[in-house]
């Protein structure tokens, strides 16, 4: 590529009157030179044109598709003196401009309209035309301006007019146009068959052009362009498909296109497939955002139901005021049957996103609906129908995760909440239909810099949406002190003594906790009690129950105090034993006082007021130690090696007897006196006679942090851990680099047990009276196998036997006559779980989740998004698969002789899971999710999907064959959320019916 700014670089320099002399000079010559000789251009020459005179000229359409050899004239049109093939000059010097004084700077203005230099090149020649002013480019060429670039297999630059031509060439081998010309400026790409463009007027004629805008695609006949970036056109089409023939498009014989805004057109029809829809409209509007999101209506979906009748869905107002926030207000409206009302809707979407600081969003649902079938049928399509149990039902969703940053504070919200039975009717996420309890929390956490000090305050609350029952913590404090050395206290530094391992970590809790649920209350020993309620039952969560539920709060302080020591090493730093002691208070500002009343023979129970304190404190001692086996196979075995890693621990751990500190009182069946517990264990002044079996009353009974425990502690527990695995030949290594891989046999495989010297009851003299020393055995084992399937199990064993009431017993199951047994298994888990997936790879793209953008929102995340059928639908597996099984055990709440009371301990739960996926063709797939309880008989909540792509249309449907949840739902709709509203939709579901 050849350019021509290294020659006029020097005009303008101290040689400037000399060069233009000898230019002068050599353009004379050249004149007298250019009707004899000719010269073949090299391929691929470049141009910088610097203003050029100015005269239009009109393309010739029968110039040749390349230059002819030299010497030959060329067929069509007549010879011209002035035409060359001669790398020739595009600007020409003015001679009359001279400067007098070469110390006198004069500024010539500029003579062109030409705002730049116009660069140009071809593959093979460049043709001028001196005396029209003219360059023809041949093959492959290409012209800068600016902003603005063409590229098209002939360019016709006309100097005098400042205008550029472009066309197409003719395959005669393919017989169609190849290089058609391709024009790219701030507005946008530009495909057509023929461009002319004015570099003064920046307008522009464009023939059979095809332009996108953002998701969009223009096709139009002919296309005028505006210097604004404005174009209109005239027979043009929009559509959302790529290809050259769309599969759809709008129709319309005028249009303009504001780029980056929208797209506007006169009366237009839909053409699907090539065939009109005989409906139209007068006029349509298409917002087209480039970079940013815009705000628009969102247009609804029409439905029937069978009980709510004709419906309008998810229709509204998608709003975006910034690049940070998006709001999404949509509504359903419900004609209903007969003389009843079918119900509304509303929903608020809003999410937000501020990169490096926060992300979040929040919708808030809000639901009318009838409780009660509108037509009285009995069918049995519609007999299981599920309803609300309210009229007017609301949720509340709310996530917000910040970006943590050093030494600032961090503010999270996860809120899940709302009435009891709107995910009954009003969702179809199966996560929220078939969950029972939802937990919200909103937490602020800091940790300061400067000191090993931490603190949160956090507000949570729990429901249960099929008791009813809501607990709030408002508020839930928490502070705590990192483990401080206090060596470090002094300035002593670090020398590896045994003193510099003491550690003291303090942490503070207090929250306040409000529940809607009134408990029994209820005295130990079964005593009759005055007052209270026999029933528990809950609180309306309003603002007329606001002094009932502050009355029902509980509210305490806990501190903990943990105190580390040094540890020691012993049989030749093999075993490592670690001490601790713990010490801990909790503060009430109330307490229960017990009385006996004498009239009534009952127990009266009262709420005092004022500070009150309970303590705890325990002790104790760890030692681990690890030991390995390994059992080598020698010779050409599969299996190489197999190796064992044992982890054994011993603790021990002593906490007092706190039952008879001033946390409890105790009752004397005798004398009918609640007094204090050392009175009843050692008597009083007055009366030296102690209670043999006295009745405890806890004075913080159903507290916020309970009351400590009335047994002394004097327990070792045992725990050992295992972890086998073997080495096998490795029979897909080639190279010799890894001939042997290992293959886990057991993950986990741990026991534990404990040995309690000192609790359960005790008489007035200090002896144990029913006392389960011994703890249940636990036994664990988890493996995962080939990758594929993973394996839990968990089971528990008893030592004790029962009785005739399945109650344990303070007898051991070998003390039985011609009784063998050790231990009983009490409870047991078995989980299996196996995913087939022939085509999944670790790195494979199509292994990574994605998520889909909600609509018109390419950044933001909505909540809840309204298009069940926008899922990722991954077409690079063939097939996929997943099965589980659960199967739980338990005798826990079954009687000795099962037979006598009609109950046998079986699998309180047993079910079948199994998801999947299969590519049947290259566009469909076919989804289903199955769910089978083996012990009630039922598909809990079964599913069945499909997903056809369709180029630029999808078609999807969810179908769940039974239940109270049956329906269906079918969608055939455009893939660019631009047309969203472009759908039909087929439902029956929950929502509609």
């Amino acid at each position: 590529m050849l350019s021509f700014k290294t020659f006029f670089s020097g005009v303008g320099g101290s040689q400037g009157p000399r060069l233009l002399l000898l230019l002068s000079l050599w353009l004379g010559l050249l004149g007298l030179a250019l009707p004899r000789a000719q010269a073949q251009t090299t391929t691929d020459t470049t141009r910088t044109v610097a203003h050029p005179p100015v005269r239009f000229i009109t393309p010739d359409p029968s110039a040749p598709k390349a230059a002819p050899p030299p010497g030959v004239a060329e067929p069509g049109r007549p010879s011209s003196g002035a035409a060359s093939r001669q790398i020739a000059p595009t600007a020409i010097a003015d001679t009359s401009r001279r400067v007098r004084d070469s110390l006198n700077v004069v500024m010539l203005k500029r003579r062109s309209q030409v705002e730049t230099a116009v660069k140009y090149k071809a593959k093979d020649s460049i043709q001028f035309d001196i005396d029209s002013k003219t360059a023809r480019l041949y093959n492959k060429s290409a012209v800068d301006y600016g902003a603005m670039s063409l590229n098209a297999a002939l360019i016709t630059v006309n100097y005098g007019a400042n205008t550029v031509q472009a066309a197409g060439q003719r395959d005669t081998v393919k017989h169609k146009l190849v290089d058609t010309p391709v024009m790219k400026d701030e507005a946008g790409t530009y495909q057509a068959e023929r461009i002319a463009y004015n570099f003064k007027t920046k307008k522009g004629k464009i023939g059979q052009v095809i332009t996108k805008q953002g998701e969009g695609i223009v096709h139009a006949e002919v296309v005028k362009k505006m210097p604004n970036n404005d174009t209109y056109g005239l027979r043009g089409r929009y559509t959302t498909c790529d290809l050259a023939d769309p599969h759809f498009y709008i129709e319309a014989k005028k249009m303009k296109v504001i780029p980056g805004q929208k797209v506007i057109t006169g009366p237009f029809h839909m053409v699907i497939a090539g065939i009109p829809l005989p409906i139209g409209l007068p006029f349509g509007y298409f917002p087209t955002p480039h970079n940013g999101r815009g705000s628009g209506i969102i247009i609804p979906t029409f439905g029937q139901g069978a009980q709510r009748g004709f419906s309008l869905s998810n229709g509204g107002y998608y709003w975006a005021p910034n690049d940070y926030i998006g709001v999404r207000l949509t509504g359903d409206i419900y004609a209903g049957n007969a003389d009843r009302f079918g119900g509304w809707a509303l929903n608020a979407d809003i999410s937000y996103r501020k990169r490096y600081k926060y992300t979040g969003s929040f919708r808030l649902s809000f639901a009318n609906q009838p409780v009660t079938p509108i037509l009285n049928t009995t069918t049995a399509l519609n007999s299981d129908n599920v309803y609300a149990n309210s009229i007017n039902t609301f949720w509340i969703n709310w996530s917000h995760t910040p970006t943590p940053l050093p030494g600032g504070g961090v503010f999270s919200a996860s809120v899940q909440a709302g009435s009891s039975s709107y995910n009954r009717v009003n969702t179809l996420n199966a996560r929220q239909l078939l969950s029972a309890a939802f937990n919200s929390n909103i937490s602020y956490s800091k940790q300061l810099r400067r000191l090993p000090i931490n603190y949160s305050l956090q507000a949570s609350q729990t429901q249960n949406v099929q008791t009813g029952e809501m607990t709030f913590t408002l508020p839930n404090l928490s502070v705590g002190v990192a483990r401080q050395y206090p060596y470090q206290w002094f300035g002593i530094s670090p020398r590896g003594r045994w003193y510099e391992q003491f550690a003291v970590s303090y942490s503070l809790v207090g929250q306040n906790r409000i529940s809607n649920l009134v408990p029994v209350t209820t005295l130990a020993s079964g005593l009759p009690l005055l007052g209270g309620n026999s029933t528990a039952y809950y609180l309306p969560v309003s603002l007329k129950s606001a002094g009932s539920l502050l009355r029902n709060a509980q509210n305490g302080l806990q501190h903990q105090f943990q105190i580390t020591l040094p540890s020691a090493a012993v049989l030749g730093n093999h075993i490592q034993i670690q001490p601790s002691i713990q010490y801990g208070e909790t503060w009430y500002a109330k307490s229960l006082s017990y009385s006996y009343e004498p009239l009534a023979k009952a127990i009266r129970v009262d709420t005092l007021g004022g500070f009150n304190r309970a303590y705890a404190v325990s002790g104790g001692a760890t030692a681990t130690t690890n030991f390995y086996g390994t059992v080598v196979f020698k010779g050409d075995h599969y299996v190489k090696a197999i190796r064992h890693k044992v982890t054994p621990s011993l603790s021990y751990s002593y906490s007092p007897d706190l039952s008879k500190n001033a946390a409890y009182l105790a009752y004397n069946p005798n004398s009918d006196f609640v007094n204090q517990v050392s009175d009843a264990y050692y008597g009083t002044s007055r009366n030296r006679n102690q209670i043999l079996d006295p009745a405890l009353f806890a004075r913080y009974q159903g507290f916020a942090y309970g009351t400590p425990t009335t047994a002394a502690v004097n327990q070792i527990a045992f725990t050992i851990q295992n972890q086998i695995e073997m080495k096998v030949r490795n029979s897909q290594d080639t190279t010799g680099n890894q001939p042997t891989r290992k293959v886990s046999l057991a993950d986990g495989l741990d026991v534990a047990v404990s040995y309690n010297f000192g609790t359960g009851r005790r008489d007035a003299r200090g002896r144990p009276l029913d006392t389960l020393k011994l703890s249940p055995l636990t036994l664990n084992y988890r493996v995962q196998i080939a990758k594929k399937l993973n394996v839990n199990f968990t089971s528990t064993f008893i030592f004790y036997q029962r009785d005739s009431t399945g109650r344990l017993i303070n007898r051991y199951l070998w003390e039985q006559n011609n009784s063998r047994r050790l231990a009983r298994i009490a409870s047991a888990n078995l989980s299996l779980g196996y995913q087939f997936n022939p085509a999944a790879r670790p790195k494979k793209a199509s292994n990574v989740p994605r998520a889909t953008a909600p609509t018109n929102d390419p950044v933001l995340g909505t909540p809840l998004p309204p298009s069940v059928y926008a899922d990722y639908i991954d077409f690079d597996i063939p097939w996929e698969a997943t099965v589980a099984y659960t199967a739980t055990y338990t005798t826990a709440q079954y009687q000795l002789r099962p037979l006598l009371y009609n109950q046998l301990p079986f699998l309180s739960g047993n079910s079948v899971t199994a998801s999947g996926s299969v590519k049947l063709t290259k566009e469909l797939r076919l989804q289903s999710t199955l769910s089978f309880d083996l012990v009630n008989k039922t598909l809990p909540y079964p599913q069945v999907s499909f997903y056809r792509d369709l180029h630029c249309w999808q078609i999807s449907g969810t179908w769940t064959p039974v239940g109270p949840y049956r329906g269906y739902f079918f969608t055939l709709a455009a893939k660019s959320s631009l047309l969203q509203d472009l759908k039909l939709n087929r439902n029956k579901t929950i929502l509609n019916r």
